[in-house]
């Protein structure tokens, strides 16, 4: 079969970002309109800010000290105006820092989620869900965090820088203690803050295994009561609780210990500069306006300099944050296909499979002729699921290949070829939304209305009478994971999903282990009827699915050892009627 080569123009996608530090950037960068924004205008208020006192002085020196009416007033109306601009600064510099927060935490999170979402990436599927969650919910939130304080932090470096050089105009010695104080005490706070980061880390891979443990007891809570397990898995999730508090607690404290330590030498440092300018004033080299401004100054440092203190843990938290999630951004993703199923030729949806050979796979052989209707019975689990992983593309065998139309899966474009091989699993998954979101997910807000092609899915699962059984039809809610719903109507709701999906070829791994022998029969008649003229591979032991197919192969020992109708294999092969009537 021909093979269209890759468009010309395509784009290859942008490399991920590799470290903690190039997280942090590339959150940055992606609100760098709002975040320069906020940069501007909290520079501009803390630097409204440092001019208060500086007025205040002048207001003393020329006015009070002088008897300068005109004077007095004109500083009077200075200072209003330095409040408003100041004030205007931080009501605007603050909304647009919340915007740079909000915006680079939700772009994140919408990165890693489409990083998830990939069906081939492999370092979310061996993630637990909880710890997915704590990345993709708190770590992100903890980078926005510390995108918003770029925007503080250089408004506090602007007022440390500006309210030095006022205290360099007054006098050196007072100007360079905070030019050269304010540095050596970030560099302090900056090493000590490498045990929070370690710590941290620890208090979030504590808290993602509680996090974990619970999802997991809570998805499985019918089966643990069924075992009457309860009393187990409440003591094995307080163990892990515990981990959680502990590395909490001991975290919380490091950071407690660092704040306390920064307001301390951020206290010492101006007290330090307090009492170099009382001694100034003392002999003389200080006025009466420049001792008034410079007490103003050293109040005004203080906050500035304990938010620059307070940087040191926050860049701590941000850095280990960013570090889990670089682990899922950084993963190496599988090489794209060169190849693509031509556009102007239909999939006729030959499936060949060669020699295919992995753990539980010996060498597997295997052909549908396109529209054929083949069951295959595998009684090892193993091998059953080995096999589906590999025509969904998430394994790569050791030997062997699986062809579509003579072309190797792994050879076409990824989306592409998972278009043309739906691979429906076992498990049923469904989504917190309706019965129509759940019929048609790719199709997003379509409307209320069920169209031709839902209805003959639905009737082909044989779930005509689960719609009409819920109070608004389609249009009812299933609940997260289909919560509202019996494992049956889950089962087929599931399926009338990959019929609807109508690919040319469909893989169906135990469609109908939750529904009675006479829905079953049902469903393999449909089955059999929508899919008529498409490939269709259902891995099963069903008797009425295996019934109504074209063909049925016996997968044993990780190699086909038989192949022919369902009635005529019951008749010669021992081995098949005892899987099929167990």
């Amino acid at each position: 079969m021909p093979v269209k080569p890759p468009a010309q123009d395509a784009r290859p996608a942008a490399p991920p970002p590799r470290g903690p530090g190039a997280v942090l950037a590339a959150a940055a960068r992606s609100v760098r309109g709002p975040l320069l924004g906020s940069l501007v205008l909290l520079a501009g208020h803390q630097a409204g800010e440092a001019l208060v006192p500086v007025v205040v002085g002048v207001v003393v020196d020329r006015a009070v000290d002088r008897g300068a009416a005109g004077a007095l007033l004109g500083c009077l109306a200075l200072l209003a105006a330095d409040f408003l601009f100041l004030s205007l600064c931080y009501r605007f510099g603050s909304r647009l820092s919340t915007r740079a927060r909000e915006h680079s935490a939700h772009r994140l999170r919408v990165r890693l989620a489409g990083r998830l979402l990939a069906h081939d990436d492999a370092a979310g599927r061996d993630r637990l869900p909880g710890d997915l969650l704590t990345v993709t919910g708190s770590d992100t939130q903890v980078v926005g965090q510390f995108t918003s304080w770029l925007g503080m932090t250089t408004g506090n470096l602007v007022a440390v820088g500006l309210g030095a050089a006022l205290l360099l105009r007054m006098s050196v010695p007072l100007g360079l203690l905070v030019l050269l104080g304010t540095p050596a005490v970030l560099l302090l706070m900056n090493r000590a803050g490498r045990p929070l980061e370690r710590r941290g880390a620890a208090e979030q891979a504590a808290a993602a295994r509680a996090a974990a443990t619970a999802v997991d007891y809570v998805s499985g809570l019918r089966v643990l009561k069924g075992l009457r397990a309860e009393r187990t898995a409440l003591r094995h999730y307080e163990g892990v609780n515990r981990e959680s508090l502990r590395a909490t607690v001991t975290a919380a404290r490091t950071e407690a210990v660092l704040d306390g330590a920064g307001t301390l030498l951020a206290g010492v440092l101006v007290a330090a500069v307090a009492l170099v300018a009382g001694r100034l004033a003392l002999g003389g080299d200080l006025g009466l306006g420049d001792l008034i401004a410079c007490v103003g100054l050293c109040q005004f440092l203080l906050a500035p300099i304990q938010g620059l203190l307070e940087l040191g843990p926050a860049l701590a938290r941000a850095r280990a944050s960013a570090r889990r999630i670089a682990v899922l951004l950084d993963a190496p993703a599988p090489p794209p296909g060169t190849a693509r199923l031509p556009e102007d030729v239909p999939v006729r949806g030959e499936l060949t499979v060669r020699g295919l050979a992995h753990e539980a796979l010996r060498g597997v052989d295997l052909r549908l002729a396109p529209g054929e209707h083949l069951g295959l019975v595998v009684p090892e689990p193993v091998a059953a699921a080995e096999l589906l992983a590999c025509l969904a593309g998430d394994l790569a065998p050791a030997h062997g290949t699986i062809c579509l139309d003579g072309v190797p899966l792994t050879a076409l474009d990824r989306a592409e070829a998972r278009g043309a091989v739906l691979v429906a699993p076992h498990q049923a998954y469904l989504f917190d939304g309706t019965v129509l979101d759940n019929l048609r997910p790719d199709e997003g807000e379509a409307g209320e209305a069920a169209t031709s092609a839902d209805t003959e899915a639905l009737h082909a699962a044989a779930a005509t009478d689960l719609v009409d059984g819920l109070p608004h039809g389609t249009a009812t809610r299933v609940g997260e994971r289909g919560a509202f719903l019996s494992g049956g109507q889950r089962q087929r709701l599931a399926l009338a999903r990959a019929l609807r999906a109508a690919p040319p070829v469909l893989v169906l791994h135990d469609p109908t282990t939750a529904v009675d022998a006479v829905t079953q029969t049902r469903i393999a008649r449909g089955i059999r009827t929508l899919r008529a003229g498409r490939t269709t591979l259902v891995l099963t032991s069903s008797p009425a699915l295996l019934g109504a197919c074209d063909r049925v192969a016996v997968l044993r020992e990780g190699r086909v050892t038989a192949s022919g109708p369902h009635t005529a294999l019951l008749a010669t092969d021992s081995f098949y009627g005892e899987v099929v009537s167990a």
